[in-house]
């Protein structure tokens, strides 16, 4: 137990307290604060920077340099010894400042005088707001007792600020959560919307950081703990016969309600002055900031669960539950950190959008959100510190664009066009009963990517003339246990009806990389894109295969059945794969059930290695699907998932068009029916430039039917082709240039 007697920073706390209970206008008050801090510090200045933009810190308010420089005094994140405070979120303690490494002189301020130098974070749940600084003439360095007291003093500042207690004028004291902002994200599914915020985990909010009474704060952070080990514990009893990796996520929830560091720790904040809320938000704040430093993913689990039970001891001591009275607004745009495909599913389709923080493009909620057609957008910074429910967003899922409290003109501009795409689509919706005929008279048959039972009814109004792929992994994605084969049957068998007859492409299971199973032991993985996935799963777990594929069979029930293979590199993986087929066949055949009308088996070509396999693989396999998204990034070597490659690769690059030219070849002499499947078939000009290179069979979300039917019925597919071949004899990289100037002319 820490003593609660009187502390120096408890003082300060206190006489901050009383400064900041005044009328005083938010000026006033910072400027009450930073005498408060220089007196108690025995320091000749202290100084206070607020971030006035995502790249430039103000000088906000000053004791003992001049007062003029205030609101003049400006300097990048990252310049001077203030902006590296900023820029890495550490301290700087410093008895020589003007000879420290980063130092920067700034004339107007007078501080040429002050040799030492003790910078700190003022930072809330890991966002930098500024920079609290004290400087004194004398050269010494400053206590571990004077850097933790400013500490604590800086983090009751951020939640202030957060507070609005230091509205003023000019950008650096402009009131939060009330400016128009606009953050840019990766996109991960398309689209645009306009509607109105709904956090997902709405955030806590502390309201009285400073401690009254610091015994009566330890009693209720000891309850709170208490009720938190036992809330974890209970959870544990339930989870023991079930879910692995669920069960390892709350040992190491135990492990940190139960770790004495952590206990400790917020036990001297409290003592030092802090509310127990604050002494977690401390806390919490603290692991956030060493979260976006930390490559090591294990790491970064363990310190995000510490985040997921610093929210969940928040909420028990405020009372600030996940329930707090707000109604759902009828066009909700989703706000989360990160968010699993069982949550999701649960909005379904009331979403307008859905903006995360964290996040990829390859994630469950990104199926799920591609599944419903709802616009999403990944790895968009600081949205759940920015946004508020029931804030006026808008989504720009084309551009990874977000508008938060968009003004007028934005608002006007972005609903222009929301317009025109509402006039294209009803343009797309009159050639929806038409054959995709390119001018030159060439027919490309274009299908849909499906994935739910929601996904059907896209089927008739998309114009899609079939199912190109079902992704059978989402109904074990969002279980917390393997389903049963007879909820399979049912599933696949209300597939098949709402297909009215058209051919289904069953994908089967593809799990692995960034498709983990809850229910399934992860595997340490250095690169699991490369590593035990898909088919590879299915042939060393073939009891999972064959009851996937009985499944299938009893659920066509005598109709025609089409399965496809993922992720299939060699030819003996495809052997092995359809022996299990025929294994399963005639076991279902002895069992008495129908057997298919007609069985199509199949494979997708992902890895550029299928392109290359022996011919008799092409005579065998009765059709291959291009798994575009797969295959472009095994063919740049540039991962889909990391941002600073990924852009780099273009699809209409030369190379990989003639890669694309070459597996249309093999598969014309074997008289295998191919097709492409993936984010590009869906993307018009792509498409366009598939079907030029001879891909007659195009697979897609059902949104892109209409703008790539449309796009292919005003092209010849003679004039693309001769673009290709023009810019691959003049040696350039892309023919992207070429073909939007060809289109322009249209």
């Amino acid at each position: 137990m820490v003593k609660t007697t009187e502390s120096e920073s408890r003082n300060l706390l206190m006489r901050l307290r009383e400064a900041m209970a005044g009328d005083d206008a938010g000026q006033a008050r910072l400027d009450k604060i930073t005498q408060l801090i220089a007196d108690s510090m025995q320091s000749e200045v202290c100084s206070v920077y607020l971030f006035r933009d995502d790249e430039t810190l103000e000088l906000c308010a000053t004791q003992g340099l001049n007062v003029e420089s205030v609101h003049q005094t400006r300097m990048r994140i990252g310049e001077g010894l203030v902006g590296h405070v900023a820029r890495y979120g550490k301290v700087i303690n410093t008895p020589d400042a003007p000879n420290a490494k980063g130092f920067r002189y700034m004339p107007e301020t007078g501080e040429e005088r002050f040799s030492s130098f003790l910078g700190v974070p003022i930072q809330r749940l890991g966002e930098m707001l500024g920079v609290l600084v004290v400087q004194s003439k004398e050269g010494r360095e400053f206590s571990s007792d004077a850097v933790y007291a400013l500490e604590v003093v800086a983090m009751v500042i951020a939640e202030m600020t957060e507070l609005g207690a230091f509205v003023g004028e000019g950008a650096a004291l402009s009131p939060l959560h009330q400016q128009p902002v606009l953050l840019r994200g990766t996109i991960a599914q398309e689209g645009a919307v306009e509607g109105h915020v709904w956090l997902h985990e709405p955030r806590v909010v502390v309201t009285n950081p400073i401690a009254d009474d610091p015994h009566r704060e330890l009693e209720r952070l000891h309850e709170a703990v208490e009720e938190l080990r036992v809330g974890v514990d209970k959870m544990l009893e339930v989870t023991q016969t079930g879910d692995k990796e669920q069960l390892q996520v709350l040992e190491a929830y135990r492990m940190f309600a139960n770790s004495k560091g952590w206990m400790r720790r917020m036990e001297e904040d409290i003592g030092r002055g802090l509310s127990a809320e604050a002494a977690v938000e401390k806390e919490q704040s603290q692991a956030r900031a060493r979260m976006g430093q930390v490559q090591d993913a294990y790491l970064r689990e363990r310190l995000s669960d510490l985040d997921d039970l610093s929210n969940r001891l928040l909420r028990i001591l405020t009372g600030q539950g996940s329930e707090t009275g707000a109604e759902l607004p009828e066009d909700p745009v989703l706000i989360a950190r990160n968010i699993g495909p069982g949550e999701l599913l649960e909005y379904g389709r009331n979403l307008r959008g859905i903006v995360l923080e964290e996040g990829s493009v390859g994630s469950h909620a990104a199926i799920i959100a591609r599944a419903l057609a709802i616009p999403l957008v990944v790895h968009t910074k600081r949205i759940t510190t920015e946004a508020l429910n029931g804030d006026h967003i808008m989504v720009d899922g084309e551009q990874g664009v977000v508008h938060l409290r968009p003004d007028d003109t934005v608002v006007s501009a972005f609903r222009d066009k929301i317009a025109m795409q509402a006039k294209a689509q009803e343009r797309y919706a009159s050639i929806r009963d038409k054959q995709a005929l390119t001018r030159d008279g060439r027919r490309v048959h274009l299908l849909m990517n499906a994935g739910l039972m929601a996904d059907l009814p896209s089927l008739e109004n998309s114009g899609a003339e079939g199912v190109g792929l079902f992704r059978t992994e989402l109904q074990f994605l969002v279980r917390n246990q393997m389903p049963k084969r007879s909820e399979l049957v049912a599933l696949y068998q209300r597939v098949l009806d709402a297909a009215g007859g058209k051919r289904v492409v069953f994908r089967t299971l593809d799990i692995g990389s960034d498709k983990v199973l809850p229910y399934m032991k992860p595997t340490d993985e250095p690169n699991p894109a490369l590593g035990w996935r898909a088919i590879r799963v299915g042939l060393d777990k073939p009891g999972v295969m064959r009851m996937q594929l009985q499944a299938l069979i009893r659920a066509a029930n005598g109709r025609p059945l089409t399965v496809m293979f993922p992720f299939v590199a060699q030819f003996e993986e495809f052997r092995d794969a359809k022996a299990e087929v025929e294994k399963t066949l005639e076991r279902e055949r002895r069992l008495g059930h129908a057997l298919p009308e007609k069985l199509e088996v199949g494979a997708m070509l992902e890895t550029p290695s299928l392109a290359f396999a022996p011919q008799k693989f092409f005579d065998e396999v009765e059709f291959l699907s291009i798994g575009g998204n797969d295959l472009k990034q095994f063919f740049f070597a540039a991962d889909r998932e990391n941002e600073r490659v990924r852009k780099r690769y273009d699809t209409l690059n030369v190379s990989y068009l003639s890669f694309i030219a070459q597996i249309v070849e093999r598969c014309e002499k074997s008289g295998t029916p191919l097709s492409f499947c993936g984010e590009d078939a869906g993307r018009p000009i792509e498409a366009v430039c598939l079907a030029a290179m001879g891909l007659r069979v195009l697979s897609m979300r059902p949104a892109s039917v209409g703008p790539v039917k449309s796009l292919l019925m005003r092209v010849d597919l003679n004039d693309i082709r001769k673009i290709i071949t023009d810019a691959r004899h003049r040696g350039e990289q892309t023919v992207r240039p070429a073909v939007m100037q060809y289109l322009r002319e249209l």
